[in-house]
């Protein structure tokens, strides 16, 4: 994978830069932004979508037409396109360097929960084209910095390493050749849509990651290309493994392989309870090391508490113990949570990435 030459090298060399010079701010939550409007189906549907039916399709998929649409976060980048990129340019004018795709469920796995498996290709090259135009304008606005499109691909709906059928531990829902086609078509559709780099991200199963590596190296060697890679790994809850059982140190070594631009943790936990993780890998990786948690632990309401200036105050403090070199949000935040969080870290260096002789076992 790494023998190949950049698609884009200007703007990875930018991007190399500026990890150089600073620590660089991931957006926040689009689904928590998504909320606010209160979209019904209809608002869901956009025009395309209104009569029940893609206009656009063969009516192959016909008999998914009237399935309901609503929630169905990604498919805003067709319906409502404008909110997409408007709320991309918020985070980007709350100080965030890097955005990430609204493509977080747009694989095939994903999609056929709403029949819109024929969508995905323009799902993802339509999710990387909004923000692109958002970095785009707000470089236009400070051309003295670069921002940059990160093309998000999620974890999907299953997983590889584990049944769930309770009464049959053997048996699986998906498997490795199966997730890597449904990655393959995403990632082609994300590099189409400009996106700077890739980010395997929220990853609760390693074997789906694996795949979806495996996928994006076969798309990048019929491209003749490569863009940089990001991995981010989720702890499901305060055992600090992930879903399929990994420690993050585990983790690490499971994917070091890619030879990844970055490795982090999202999502799951609040920044509290992801610290001791973060540490971890700032201290097994040879790579840049990236943070974007959750704003605390659902609530009750199943919404999140934490303020903008408590997560800063909180990842501000990895900041300083010199854990990062990234950091954003996740579930629950906002770009006042952003804002805060730039604020932050804008004087802190960067961690700095160890020798690969020098890193500890």
């Amino acid at each position: 994978m790494n023998t190949l030459p950049w698609l884009h090298p200007d703007r990875v060399e930018k991007l190399h830069a500026a990890l150089s010079q600073r620590i660089l701010v991931l957006d926040g939550a689009m689904g928590t932004m998504l909320q606010a409007h209160a979209l019904d189906e209809l608002g869901y549907r956009g025009e395309r979508f209104a009569s029940g039916c893609d206009a656009h399709h063969d009516h192959a998929h016909g008999e998914h037409c009237a399935r309901d649409l609503r929630g169905n976060n990604d498919l805003l980048s067709l319906t409502q396109p404008h909110l997409i990129r408007d709320i991309h340019l918020a985070y980007l004018r709350a100080g965030a360097d890097l955005v990430e795709t609204n493509t977080f469920n747009s694989t095939s796995i994903s999609q056929a929960d709403y029949g819109l498996q024929h969508l995905v290709h323009e799902l993802n090259r339509e999710g990387a084209k909004l923000a692109r135009a958002a970095c785009d304008e707000a470089e236009r606005e400070t051309p003295e910095r670069p921002r940059f499109v990160i093309g998000v691909l999620g974890p999907t709906s299953r997983t590889a390493s584990l049944s769930p059928d309770v009464n049959n531990p053997g048996f699986r829902n998906v498997d490795f050749d199966e997730l890597g086609a449904a990655y393959a078509e995403a990632a082609h559709g994300l590099i189409e849509g400009g996106c700077d780099a890739l980010m395997v991200e929220t990853i609760f199963d390693t074997l789906n990651a694996k795949a979806a590596l495996f996928a994006i190296a076969r798309v990048f060697d019929d491209l003749g290309g490569r863009l940089p890679i990001m991995i981010s790994g989720t702890i499901t809850d305060r055992s600090g493994r992930t879903l399929s059982g990994q420690t993050a140190e585990a983790f690490w070594y499971s994917v070091a392989h890619a030879r990844p631009l970055s490795v982090g943790l999202n999502c799951a936990l609040g920044a509290k309870d992801l610290r001791e993780h973060v540490e971890t890998l700032a201290r097994v990786a040879d790579c840049h090391v990236s943070a974007h948690p959750n704003a605390g632990l659902p609530n009750a309401f199943g919404g999140y508490d934490e303020t903008p200036q408590e997560m800063a105050a909180m990842l501000g403090e990895f900041a300083h113990s010199g854990f990062l070199n990234l950091v954003g949000g996740c579930c629950g935040t906002t770009p006042a949570h952003i804002a805060a969080i730039a604020e932050a870290v804008r004087d802190v260096p960067p961690r700095v990435l160890p020798q690969p002789d020098r890193i500890a076992a």
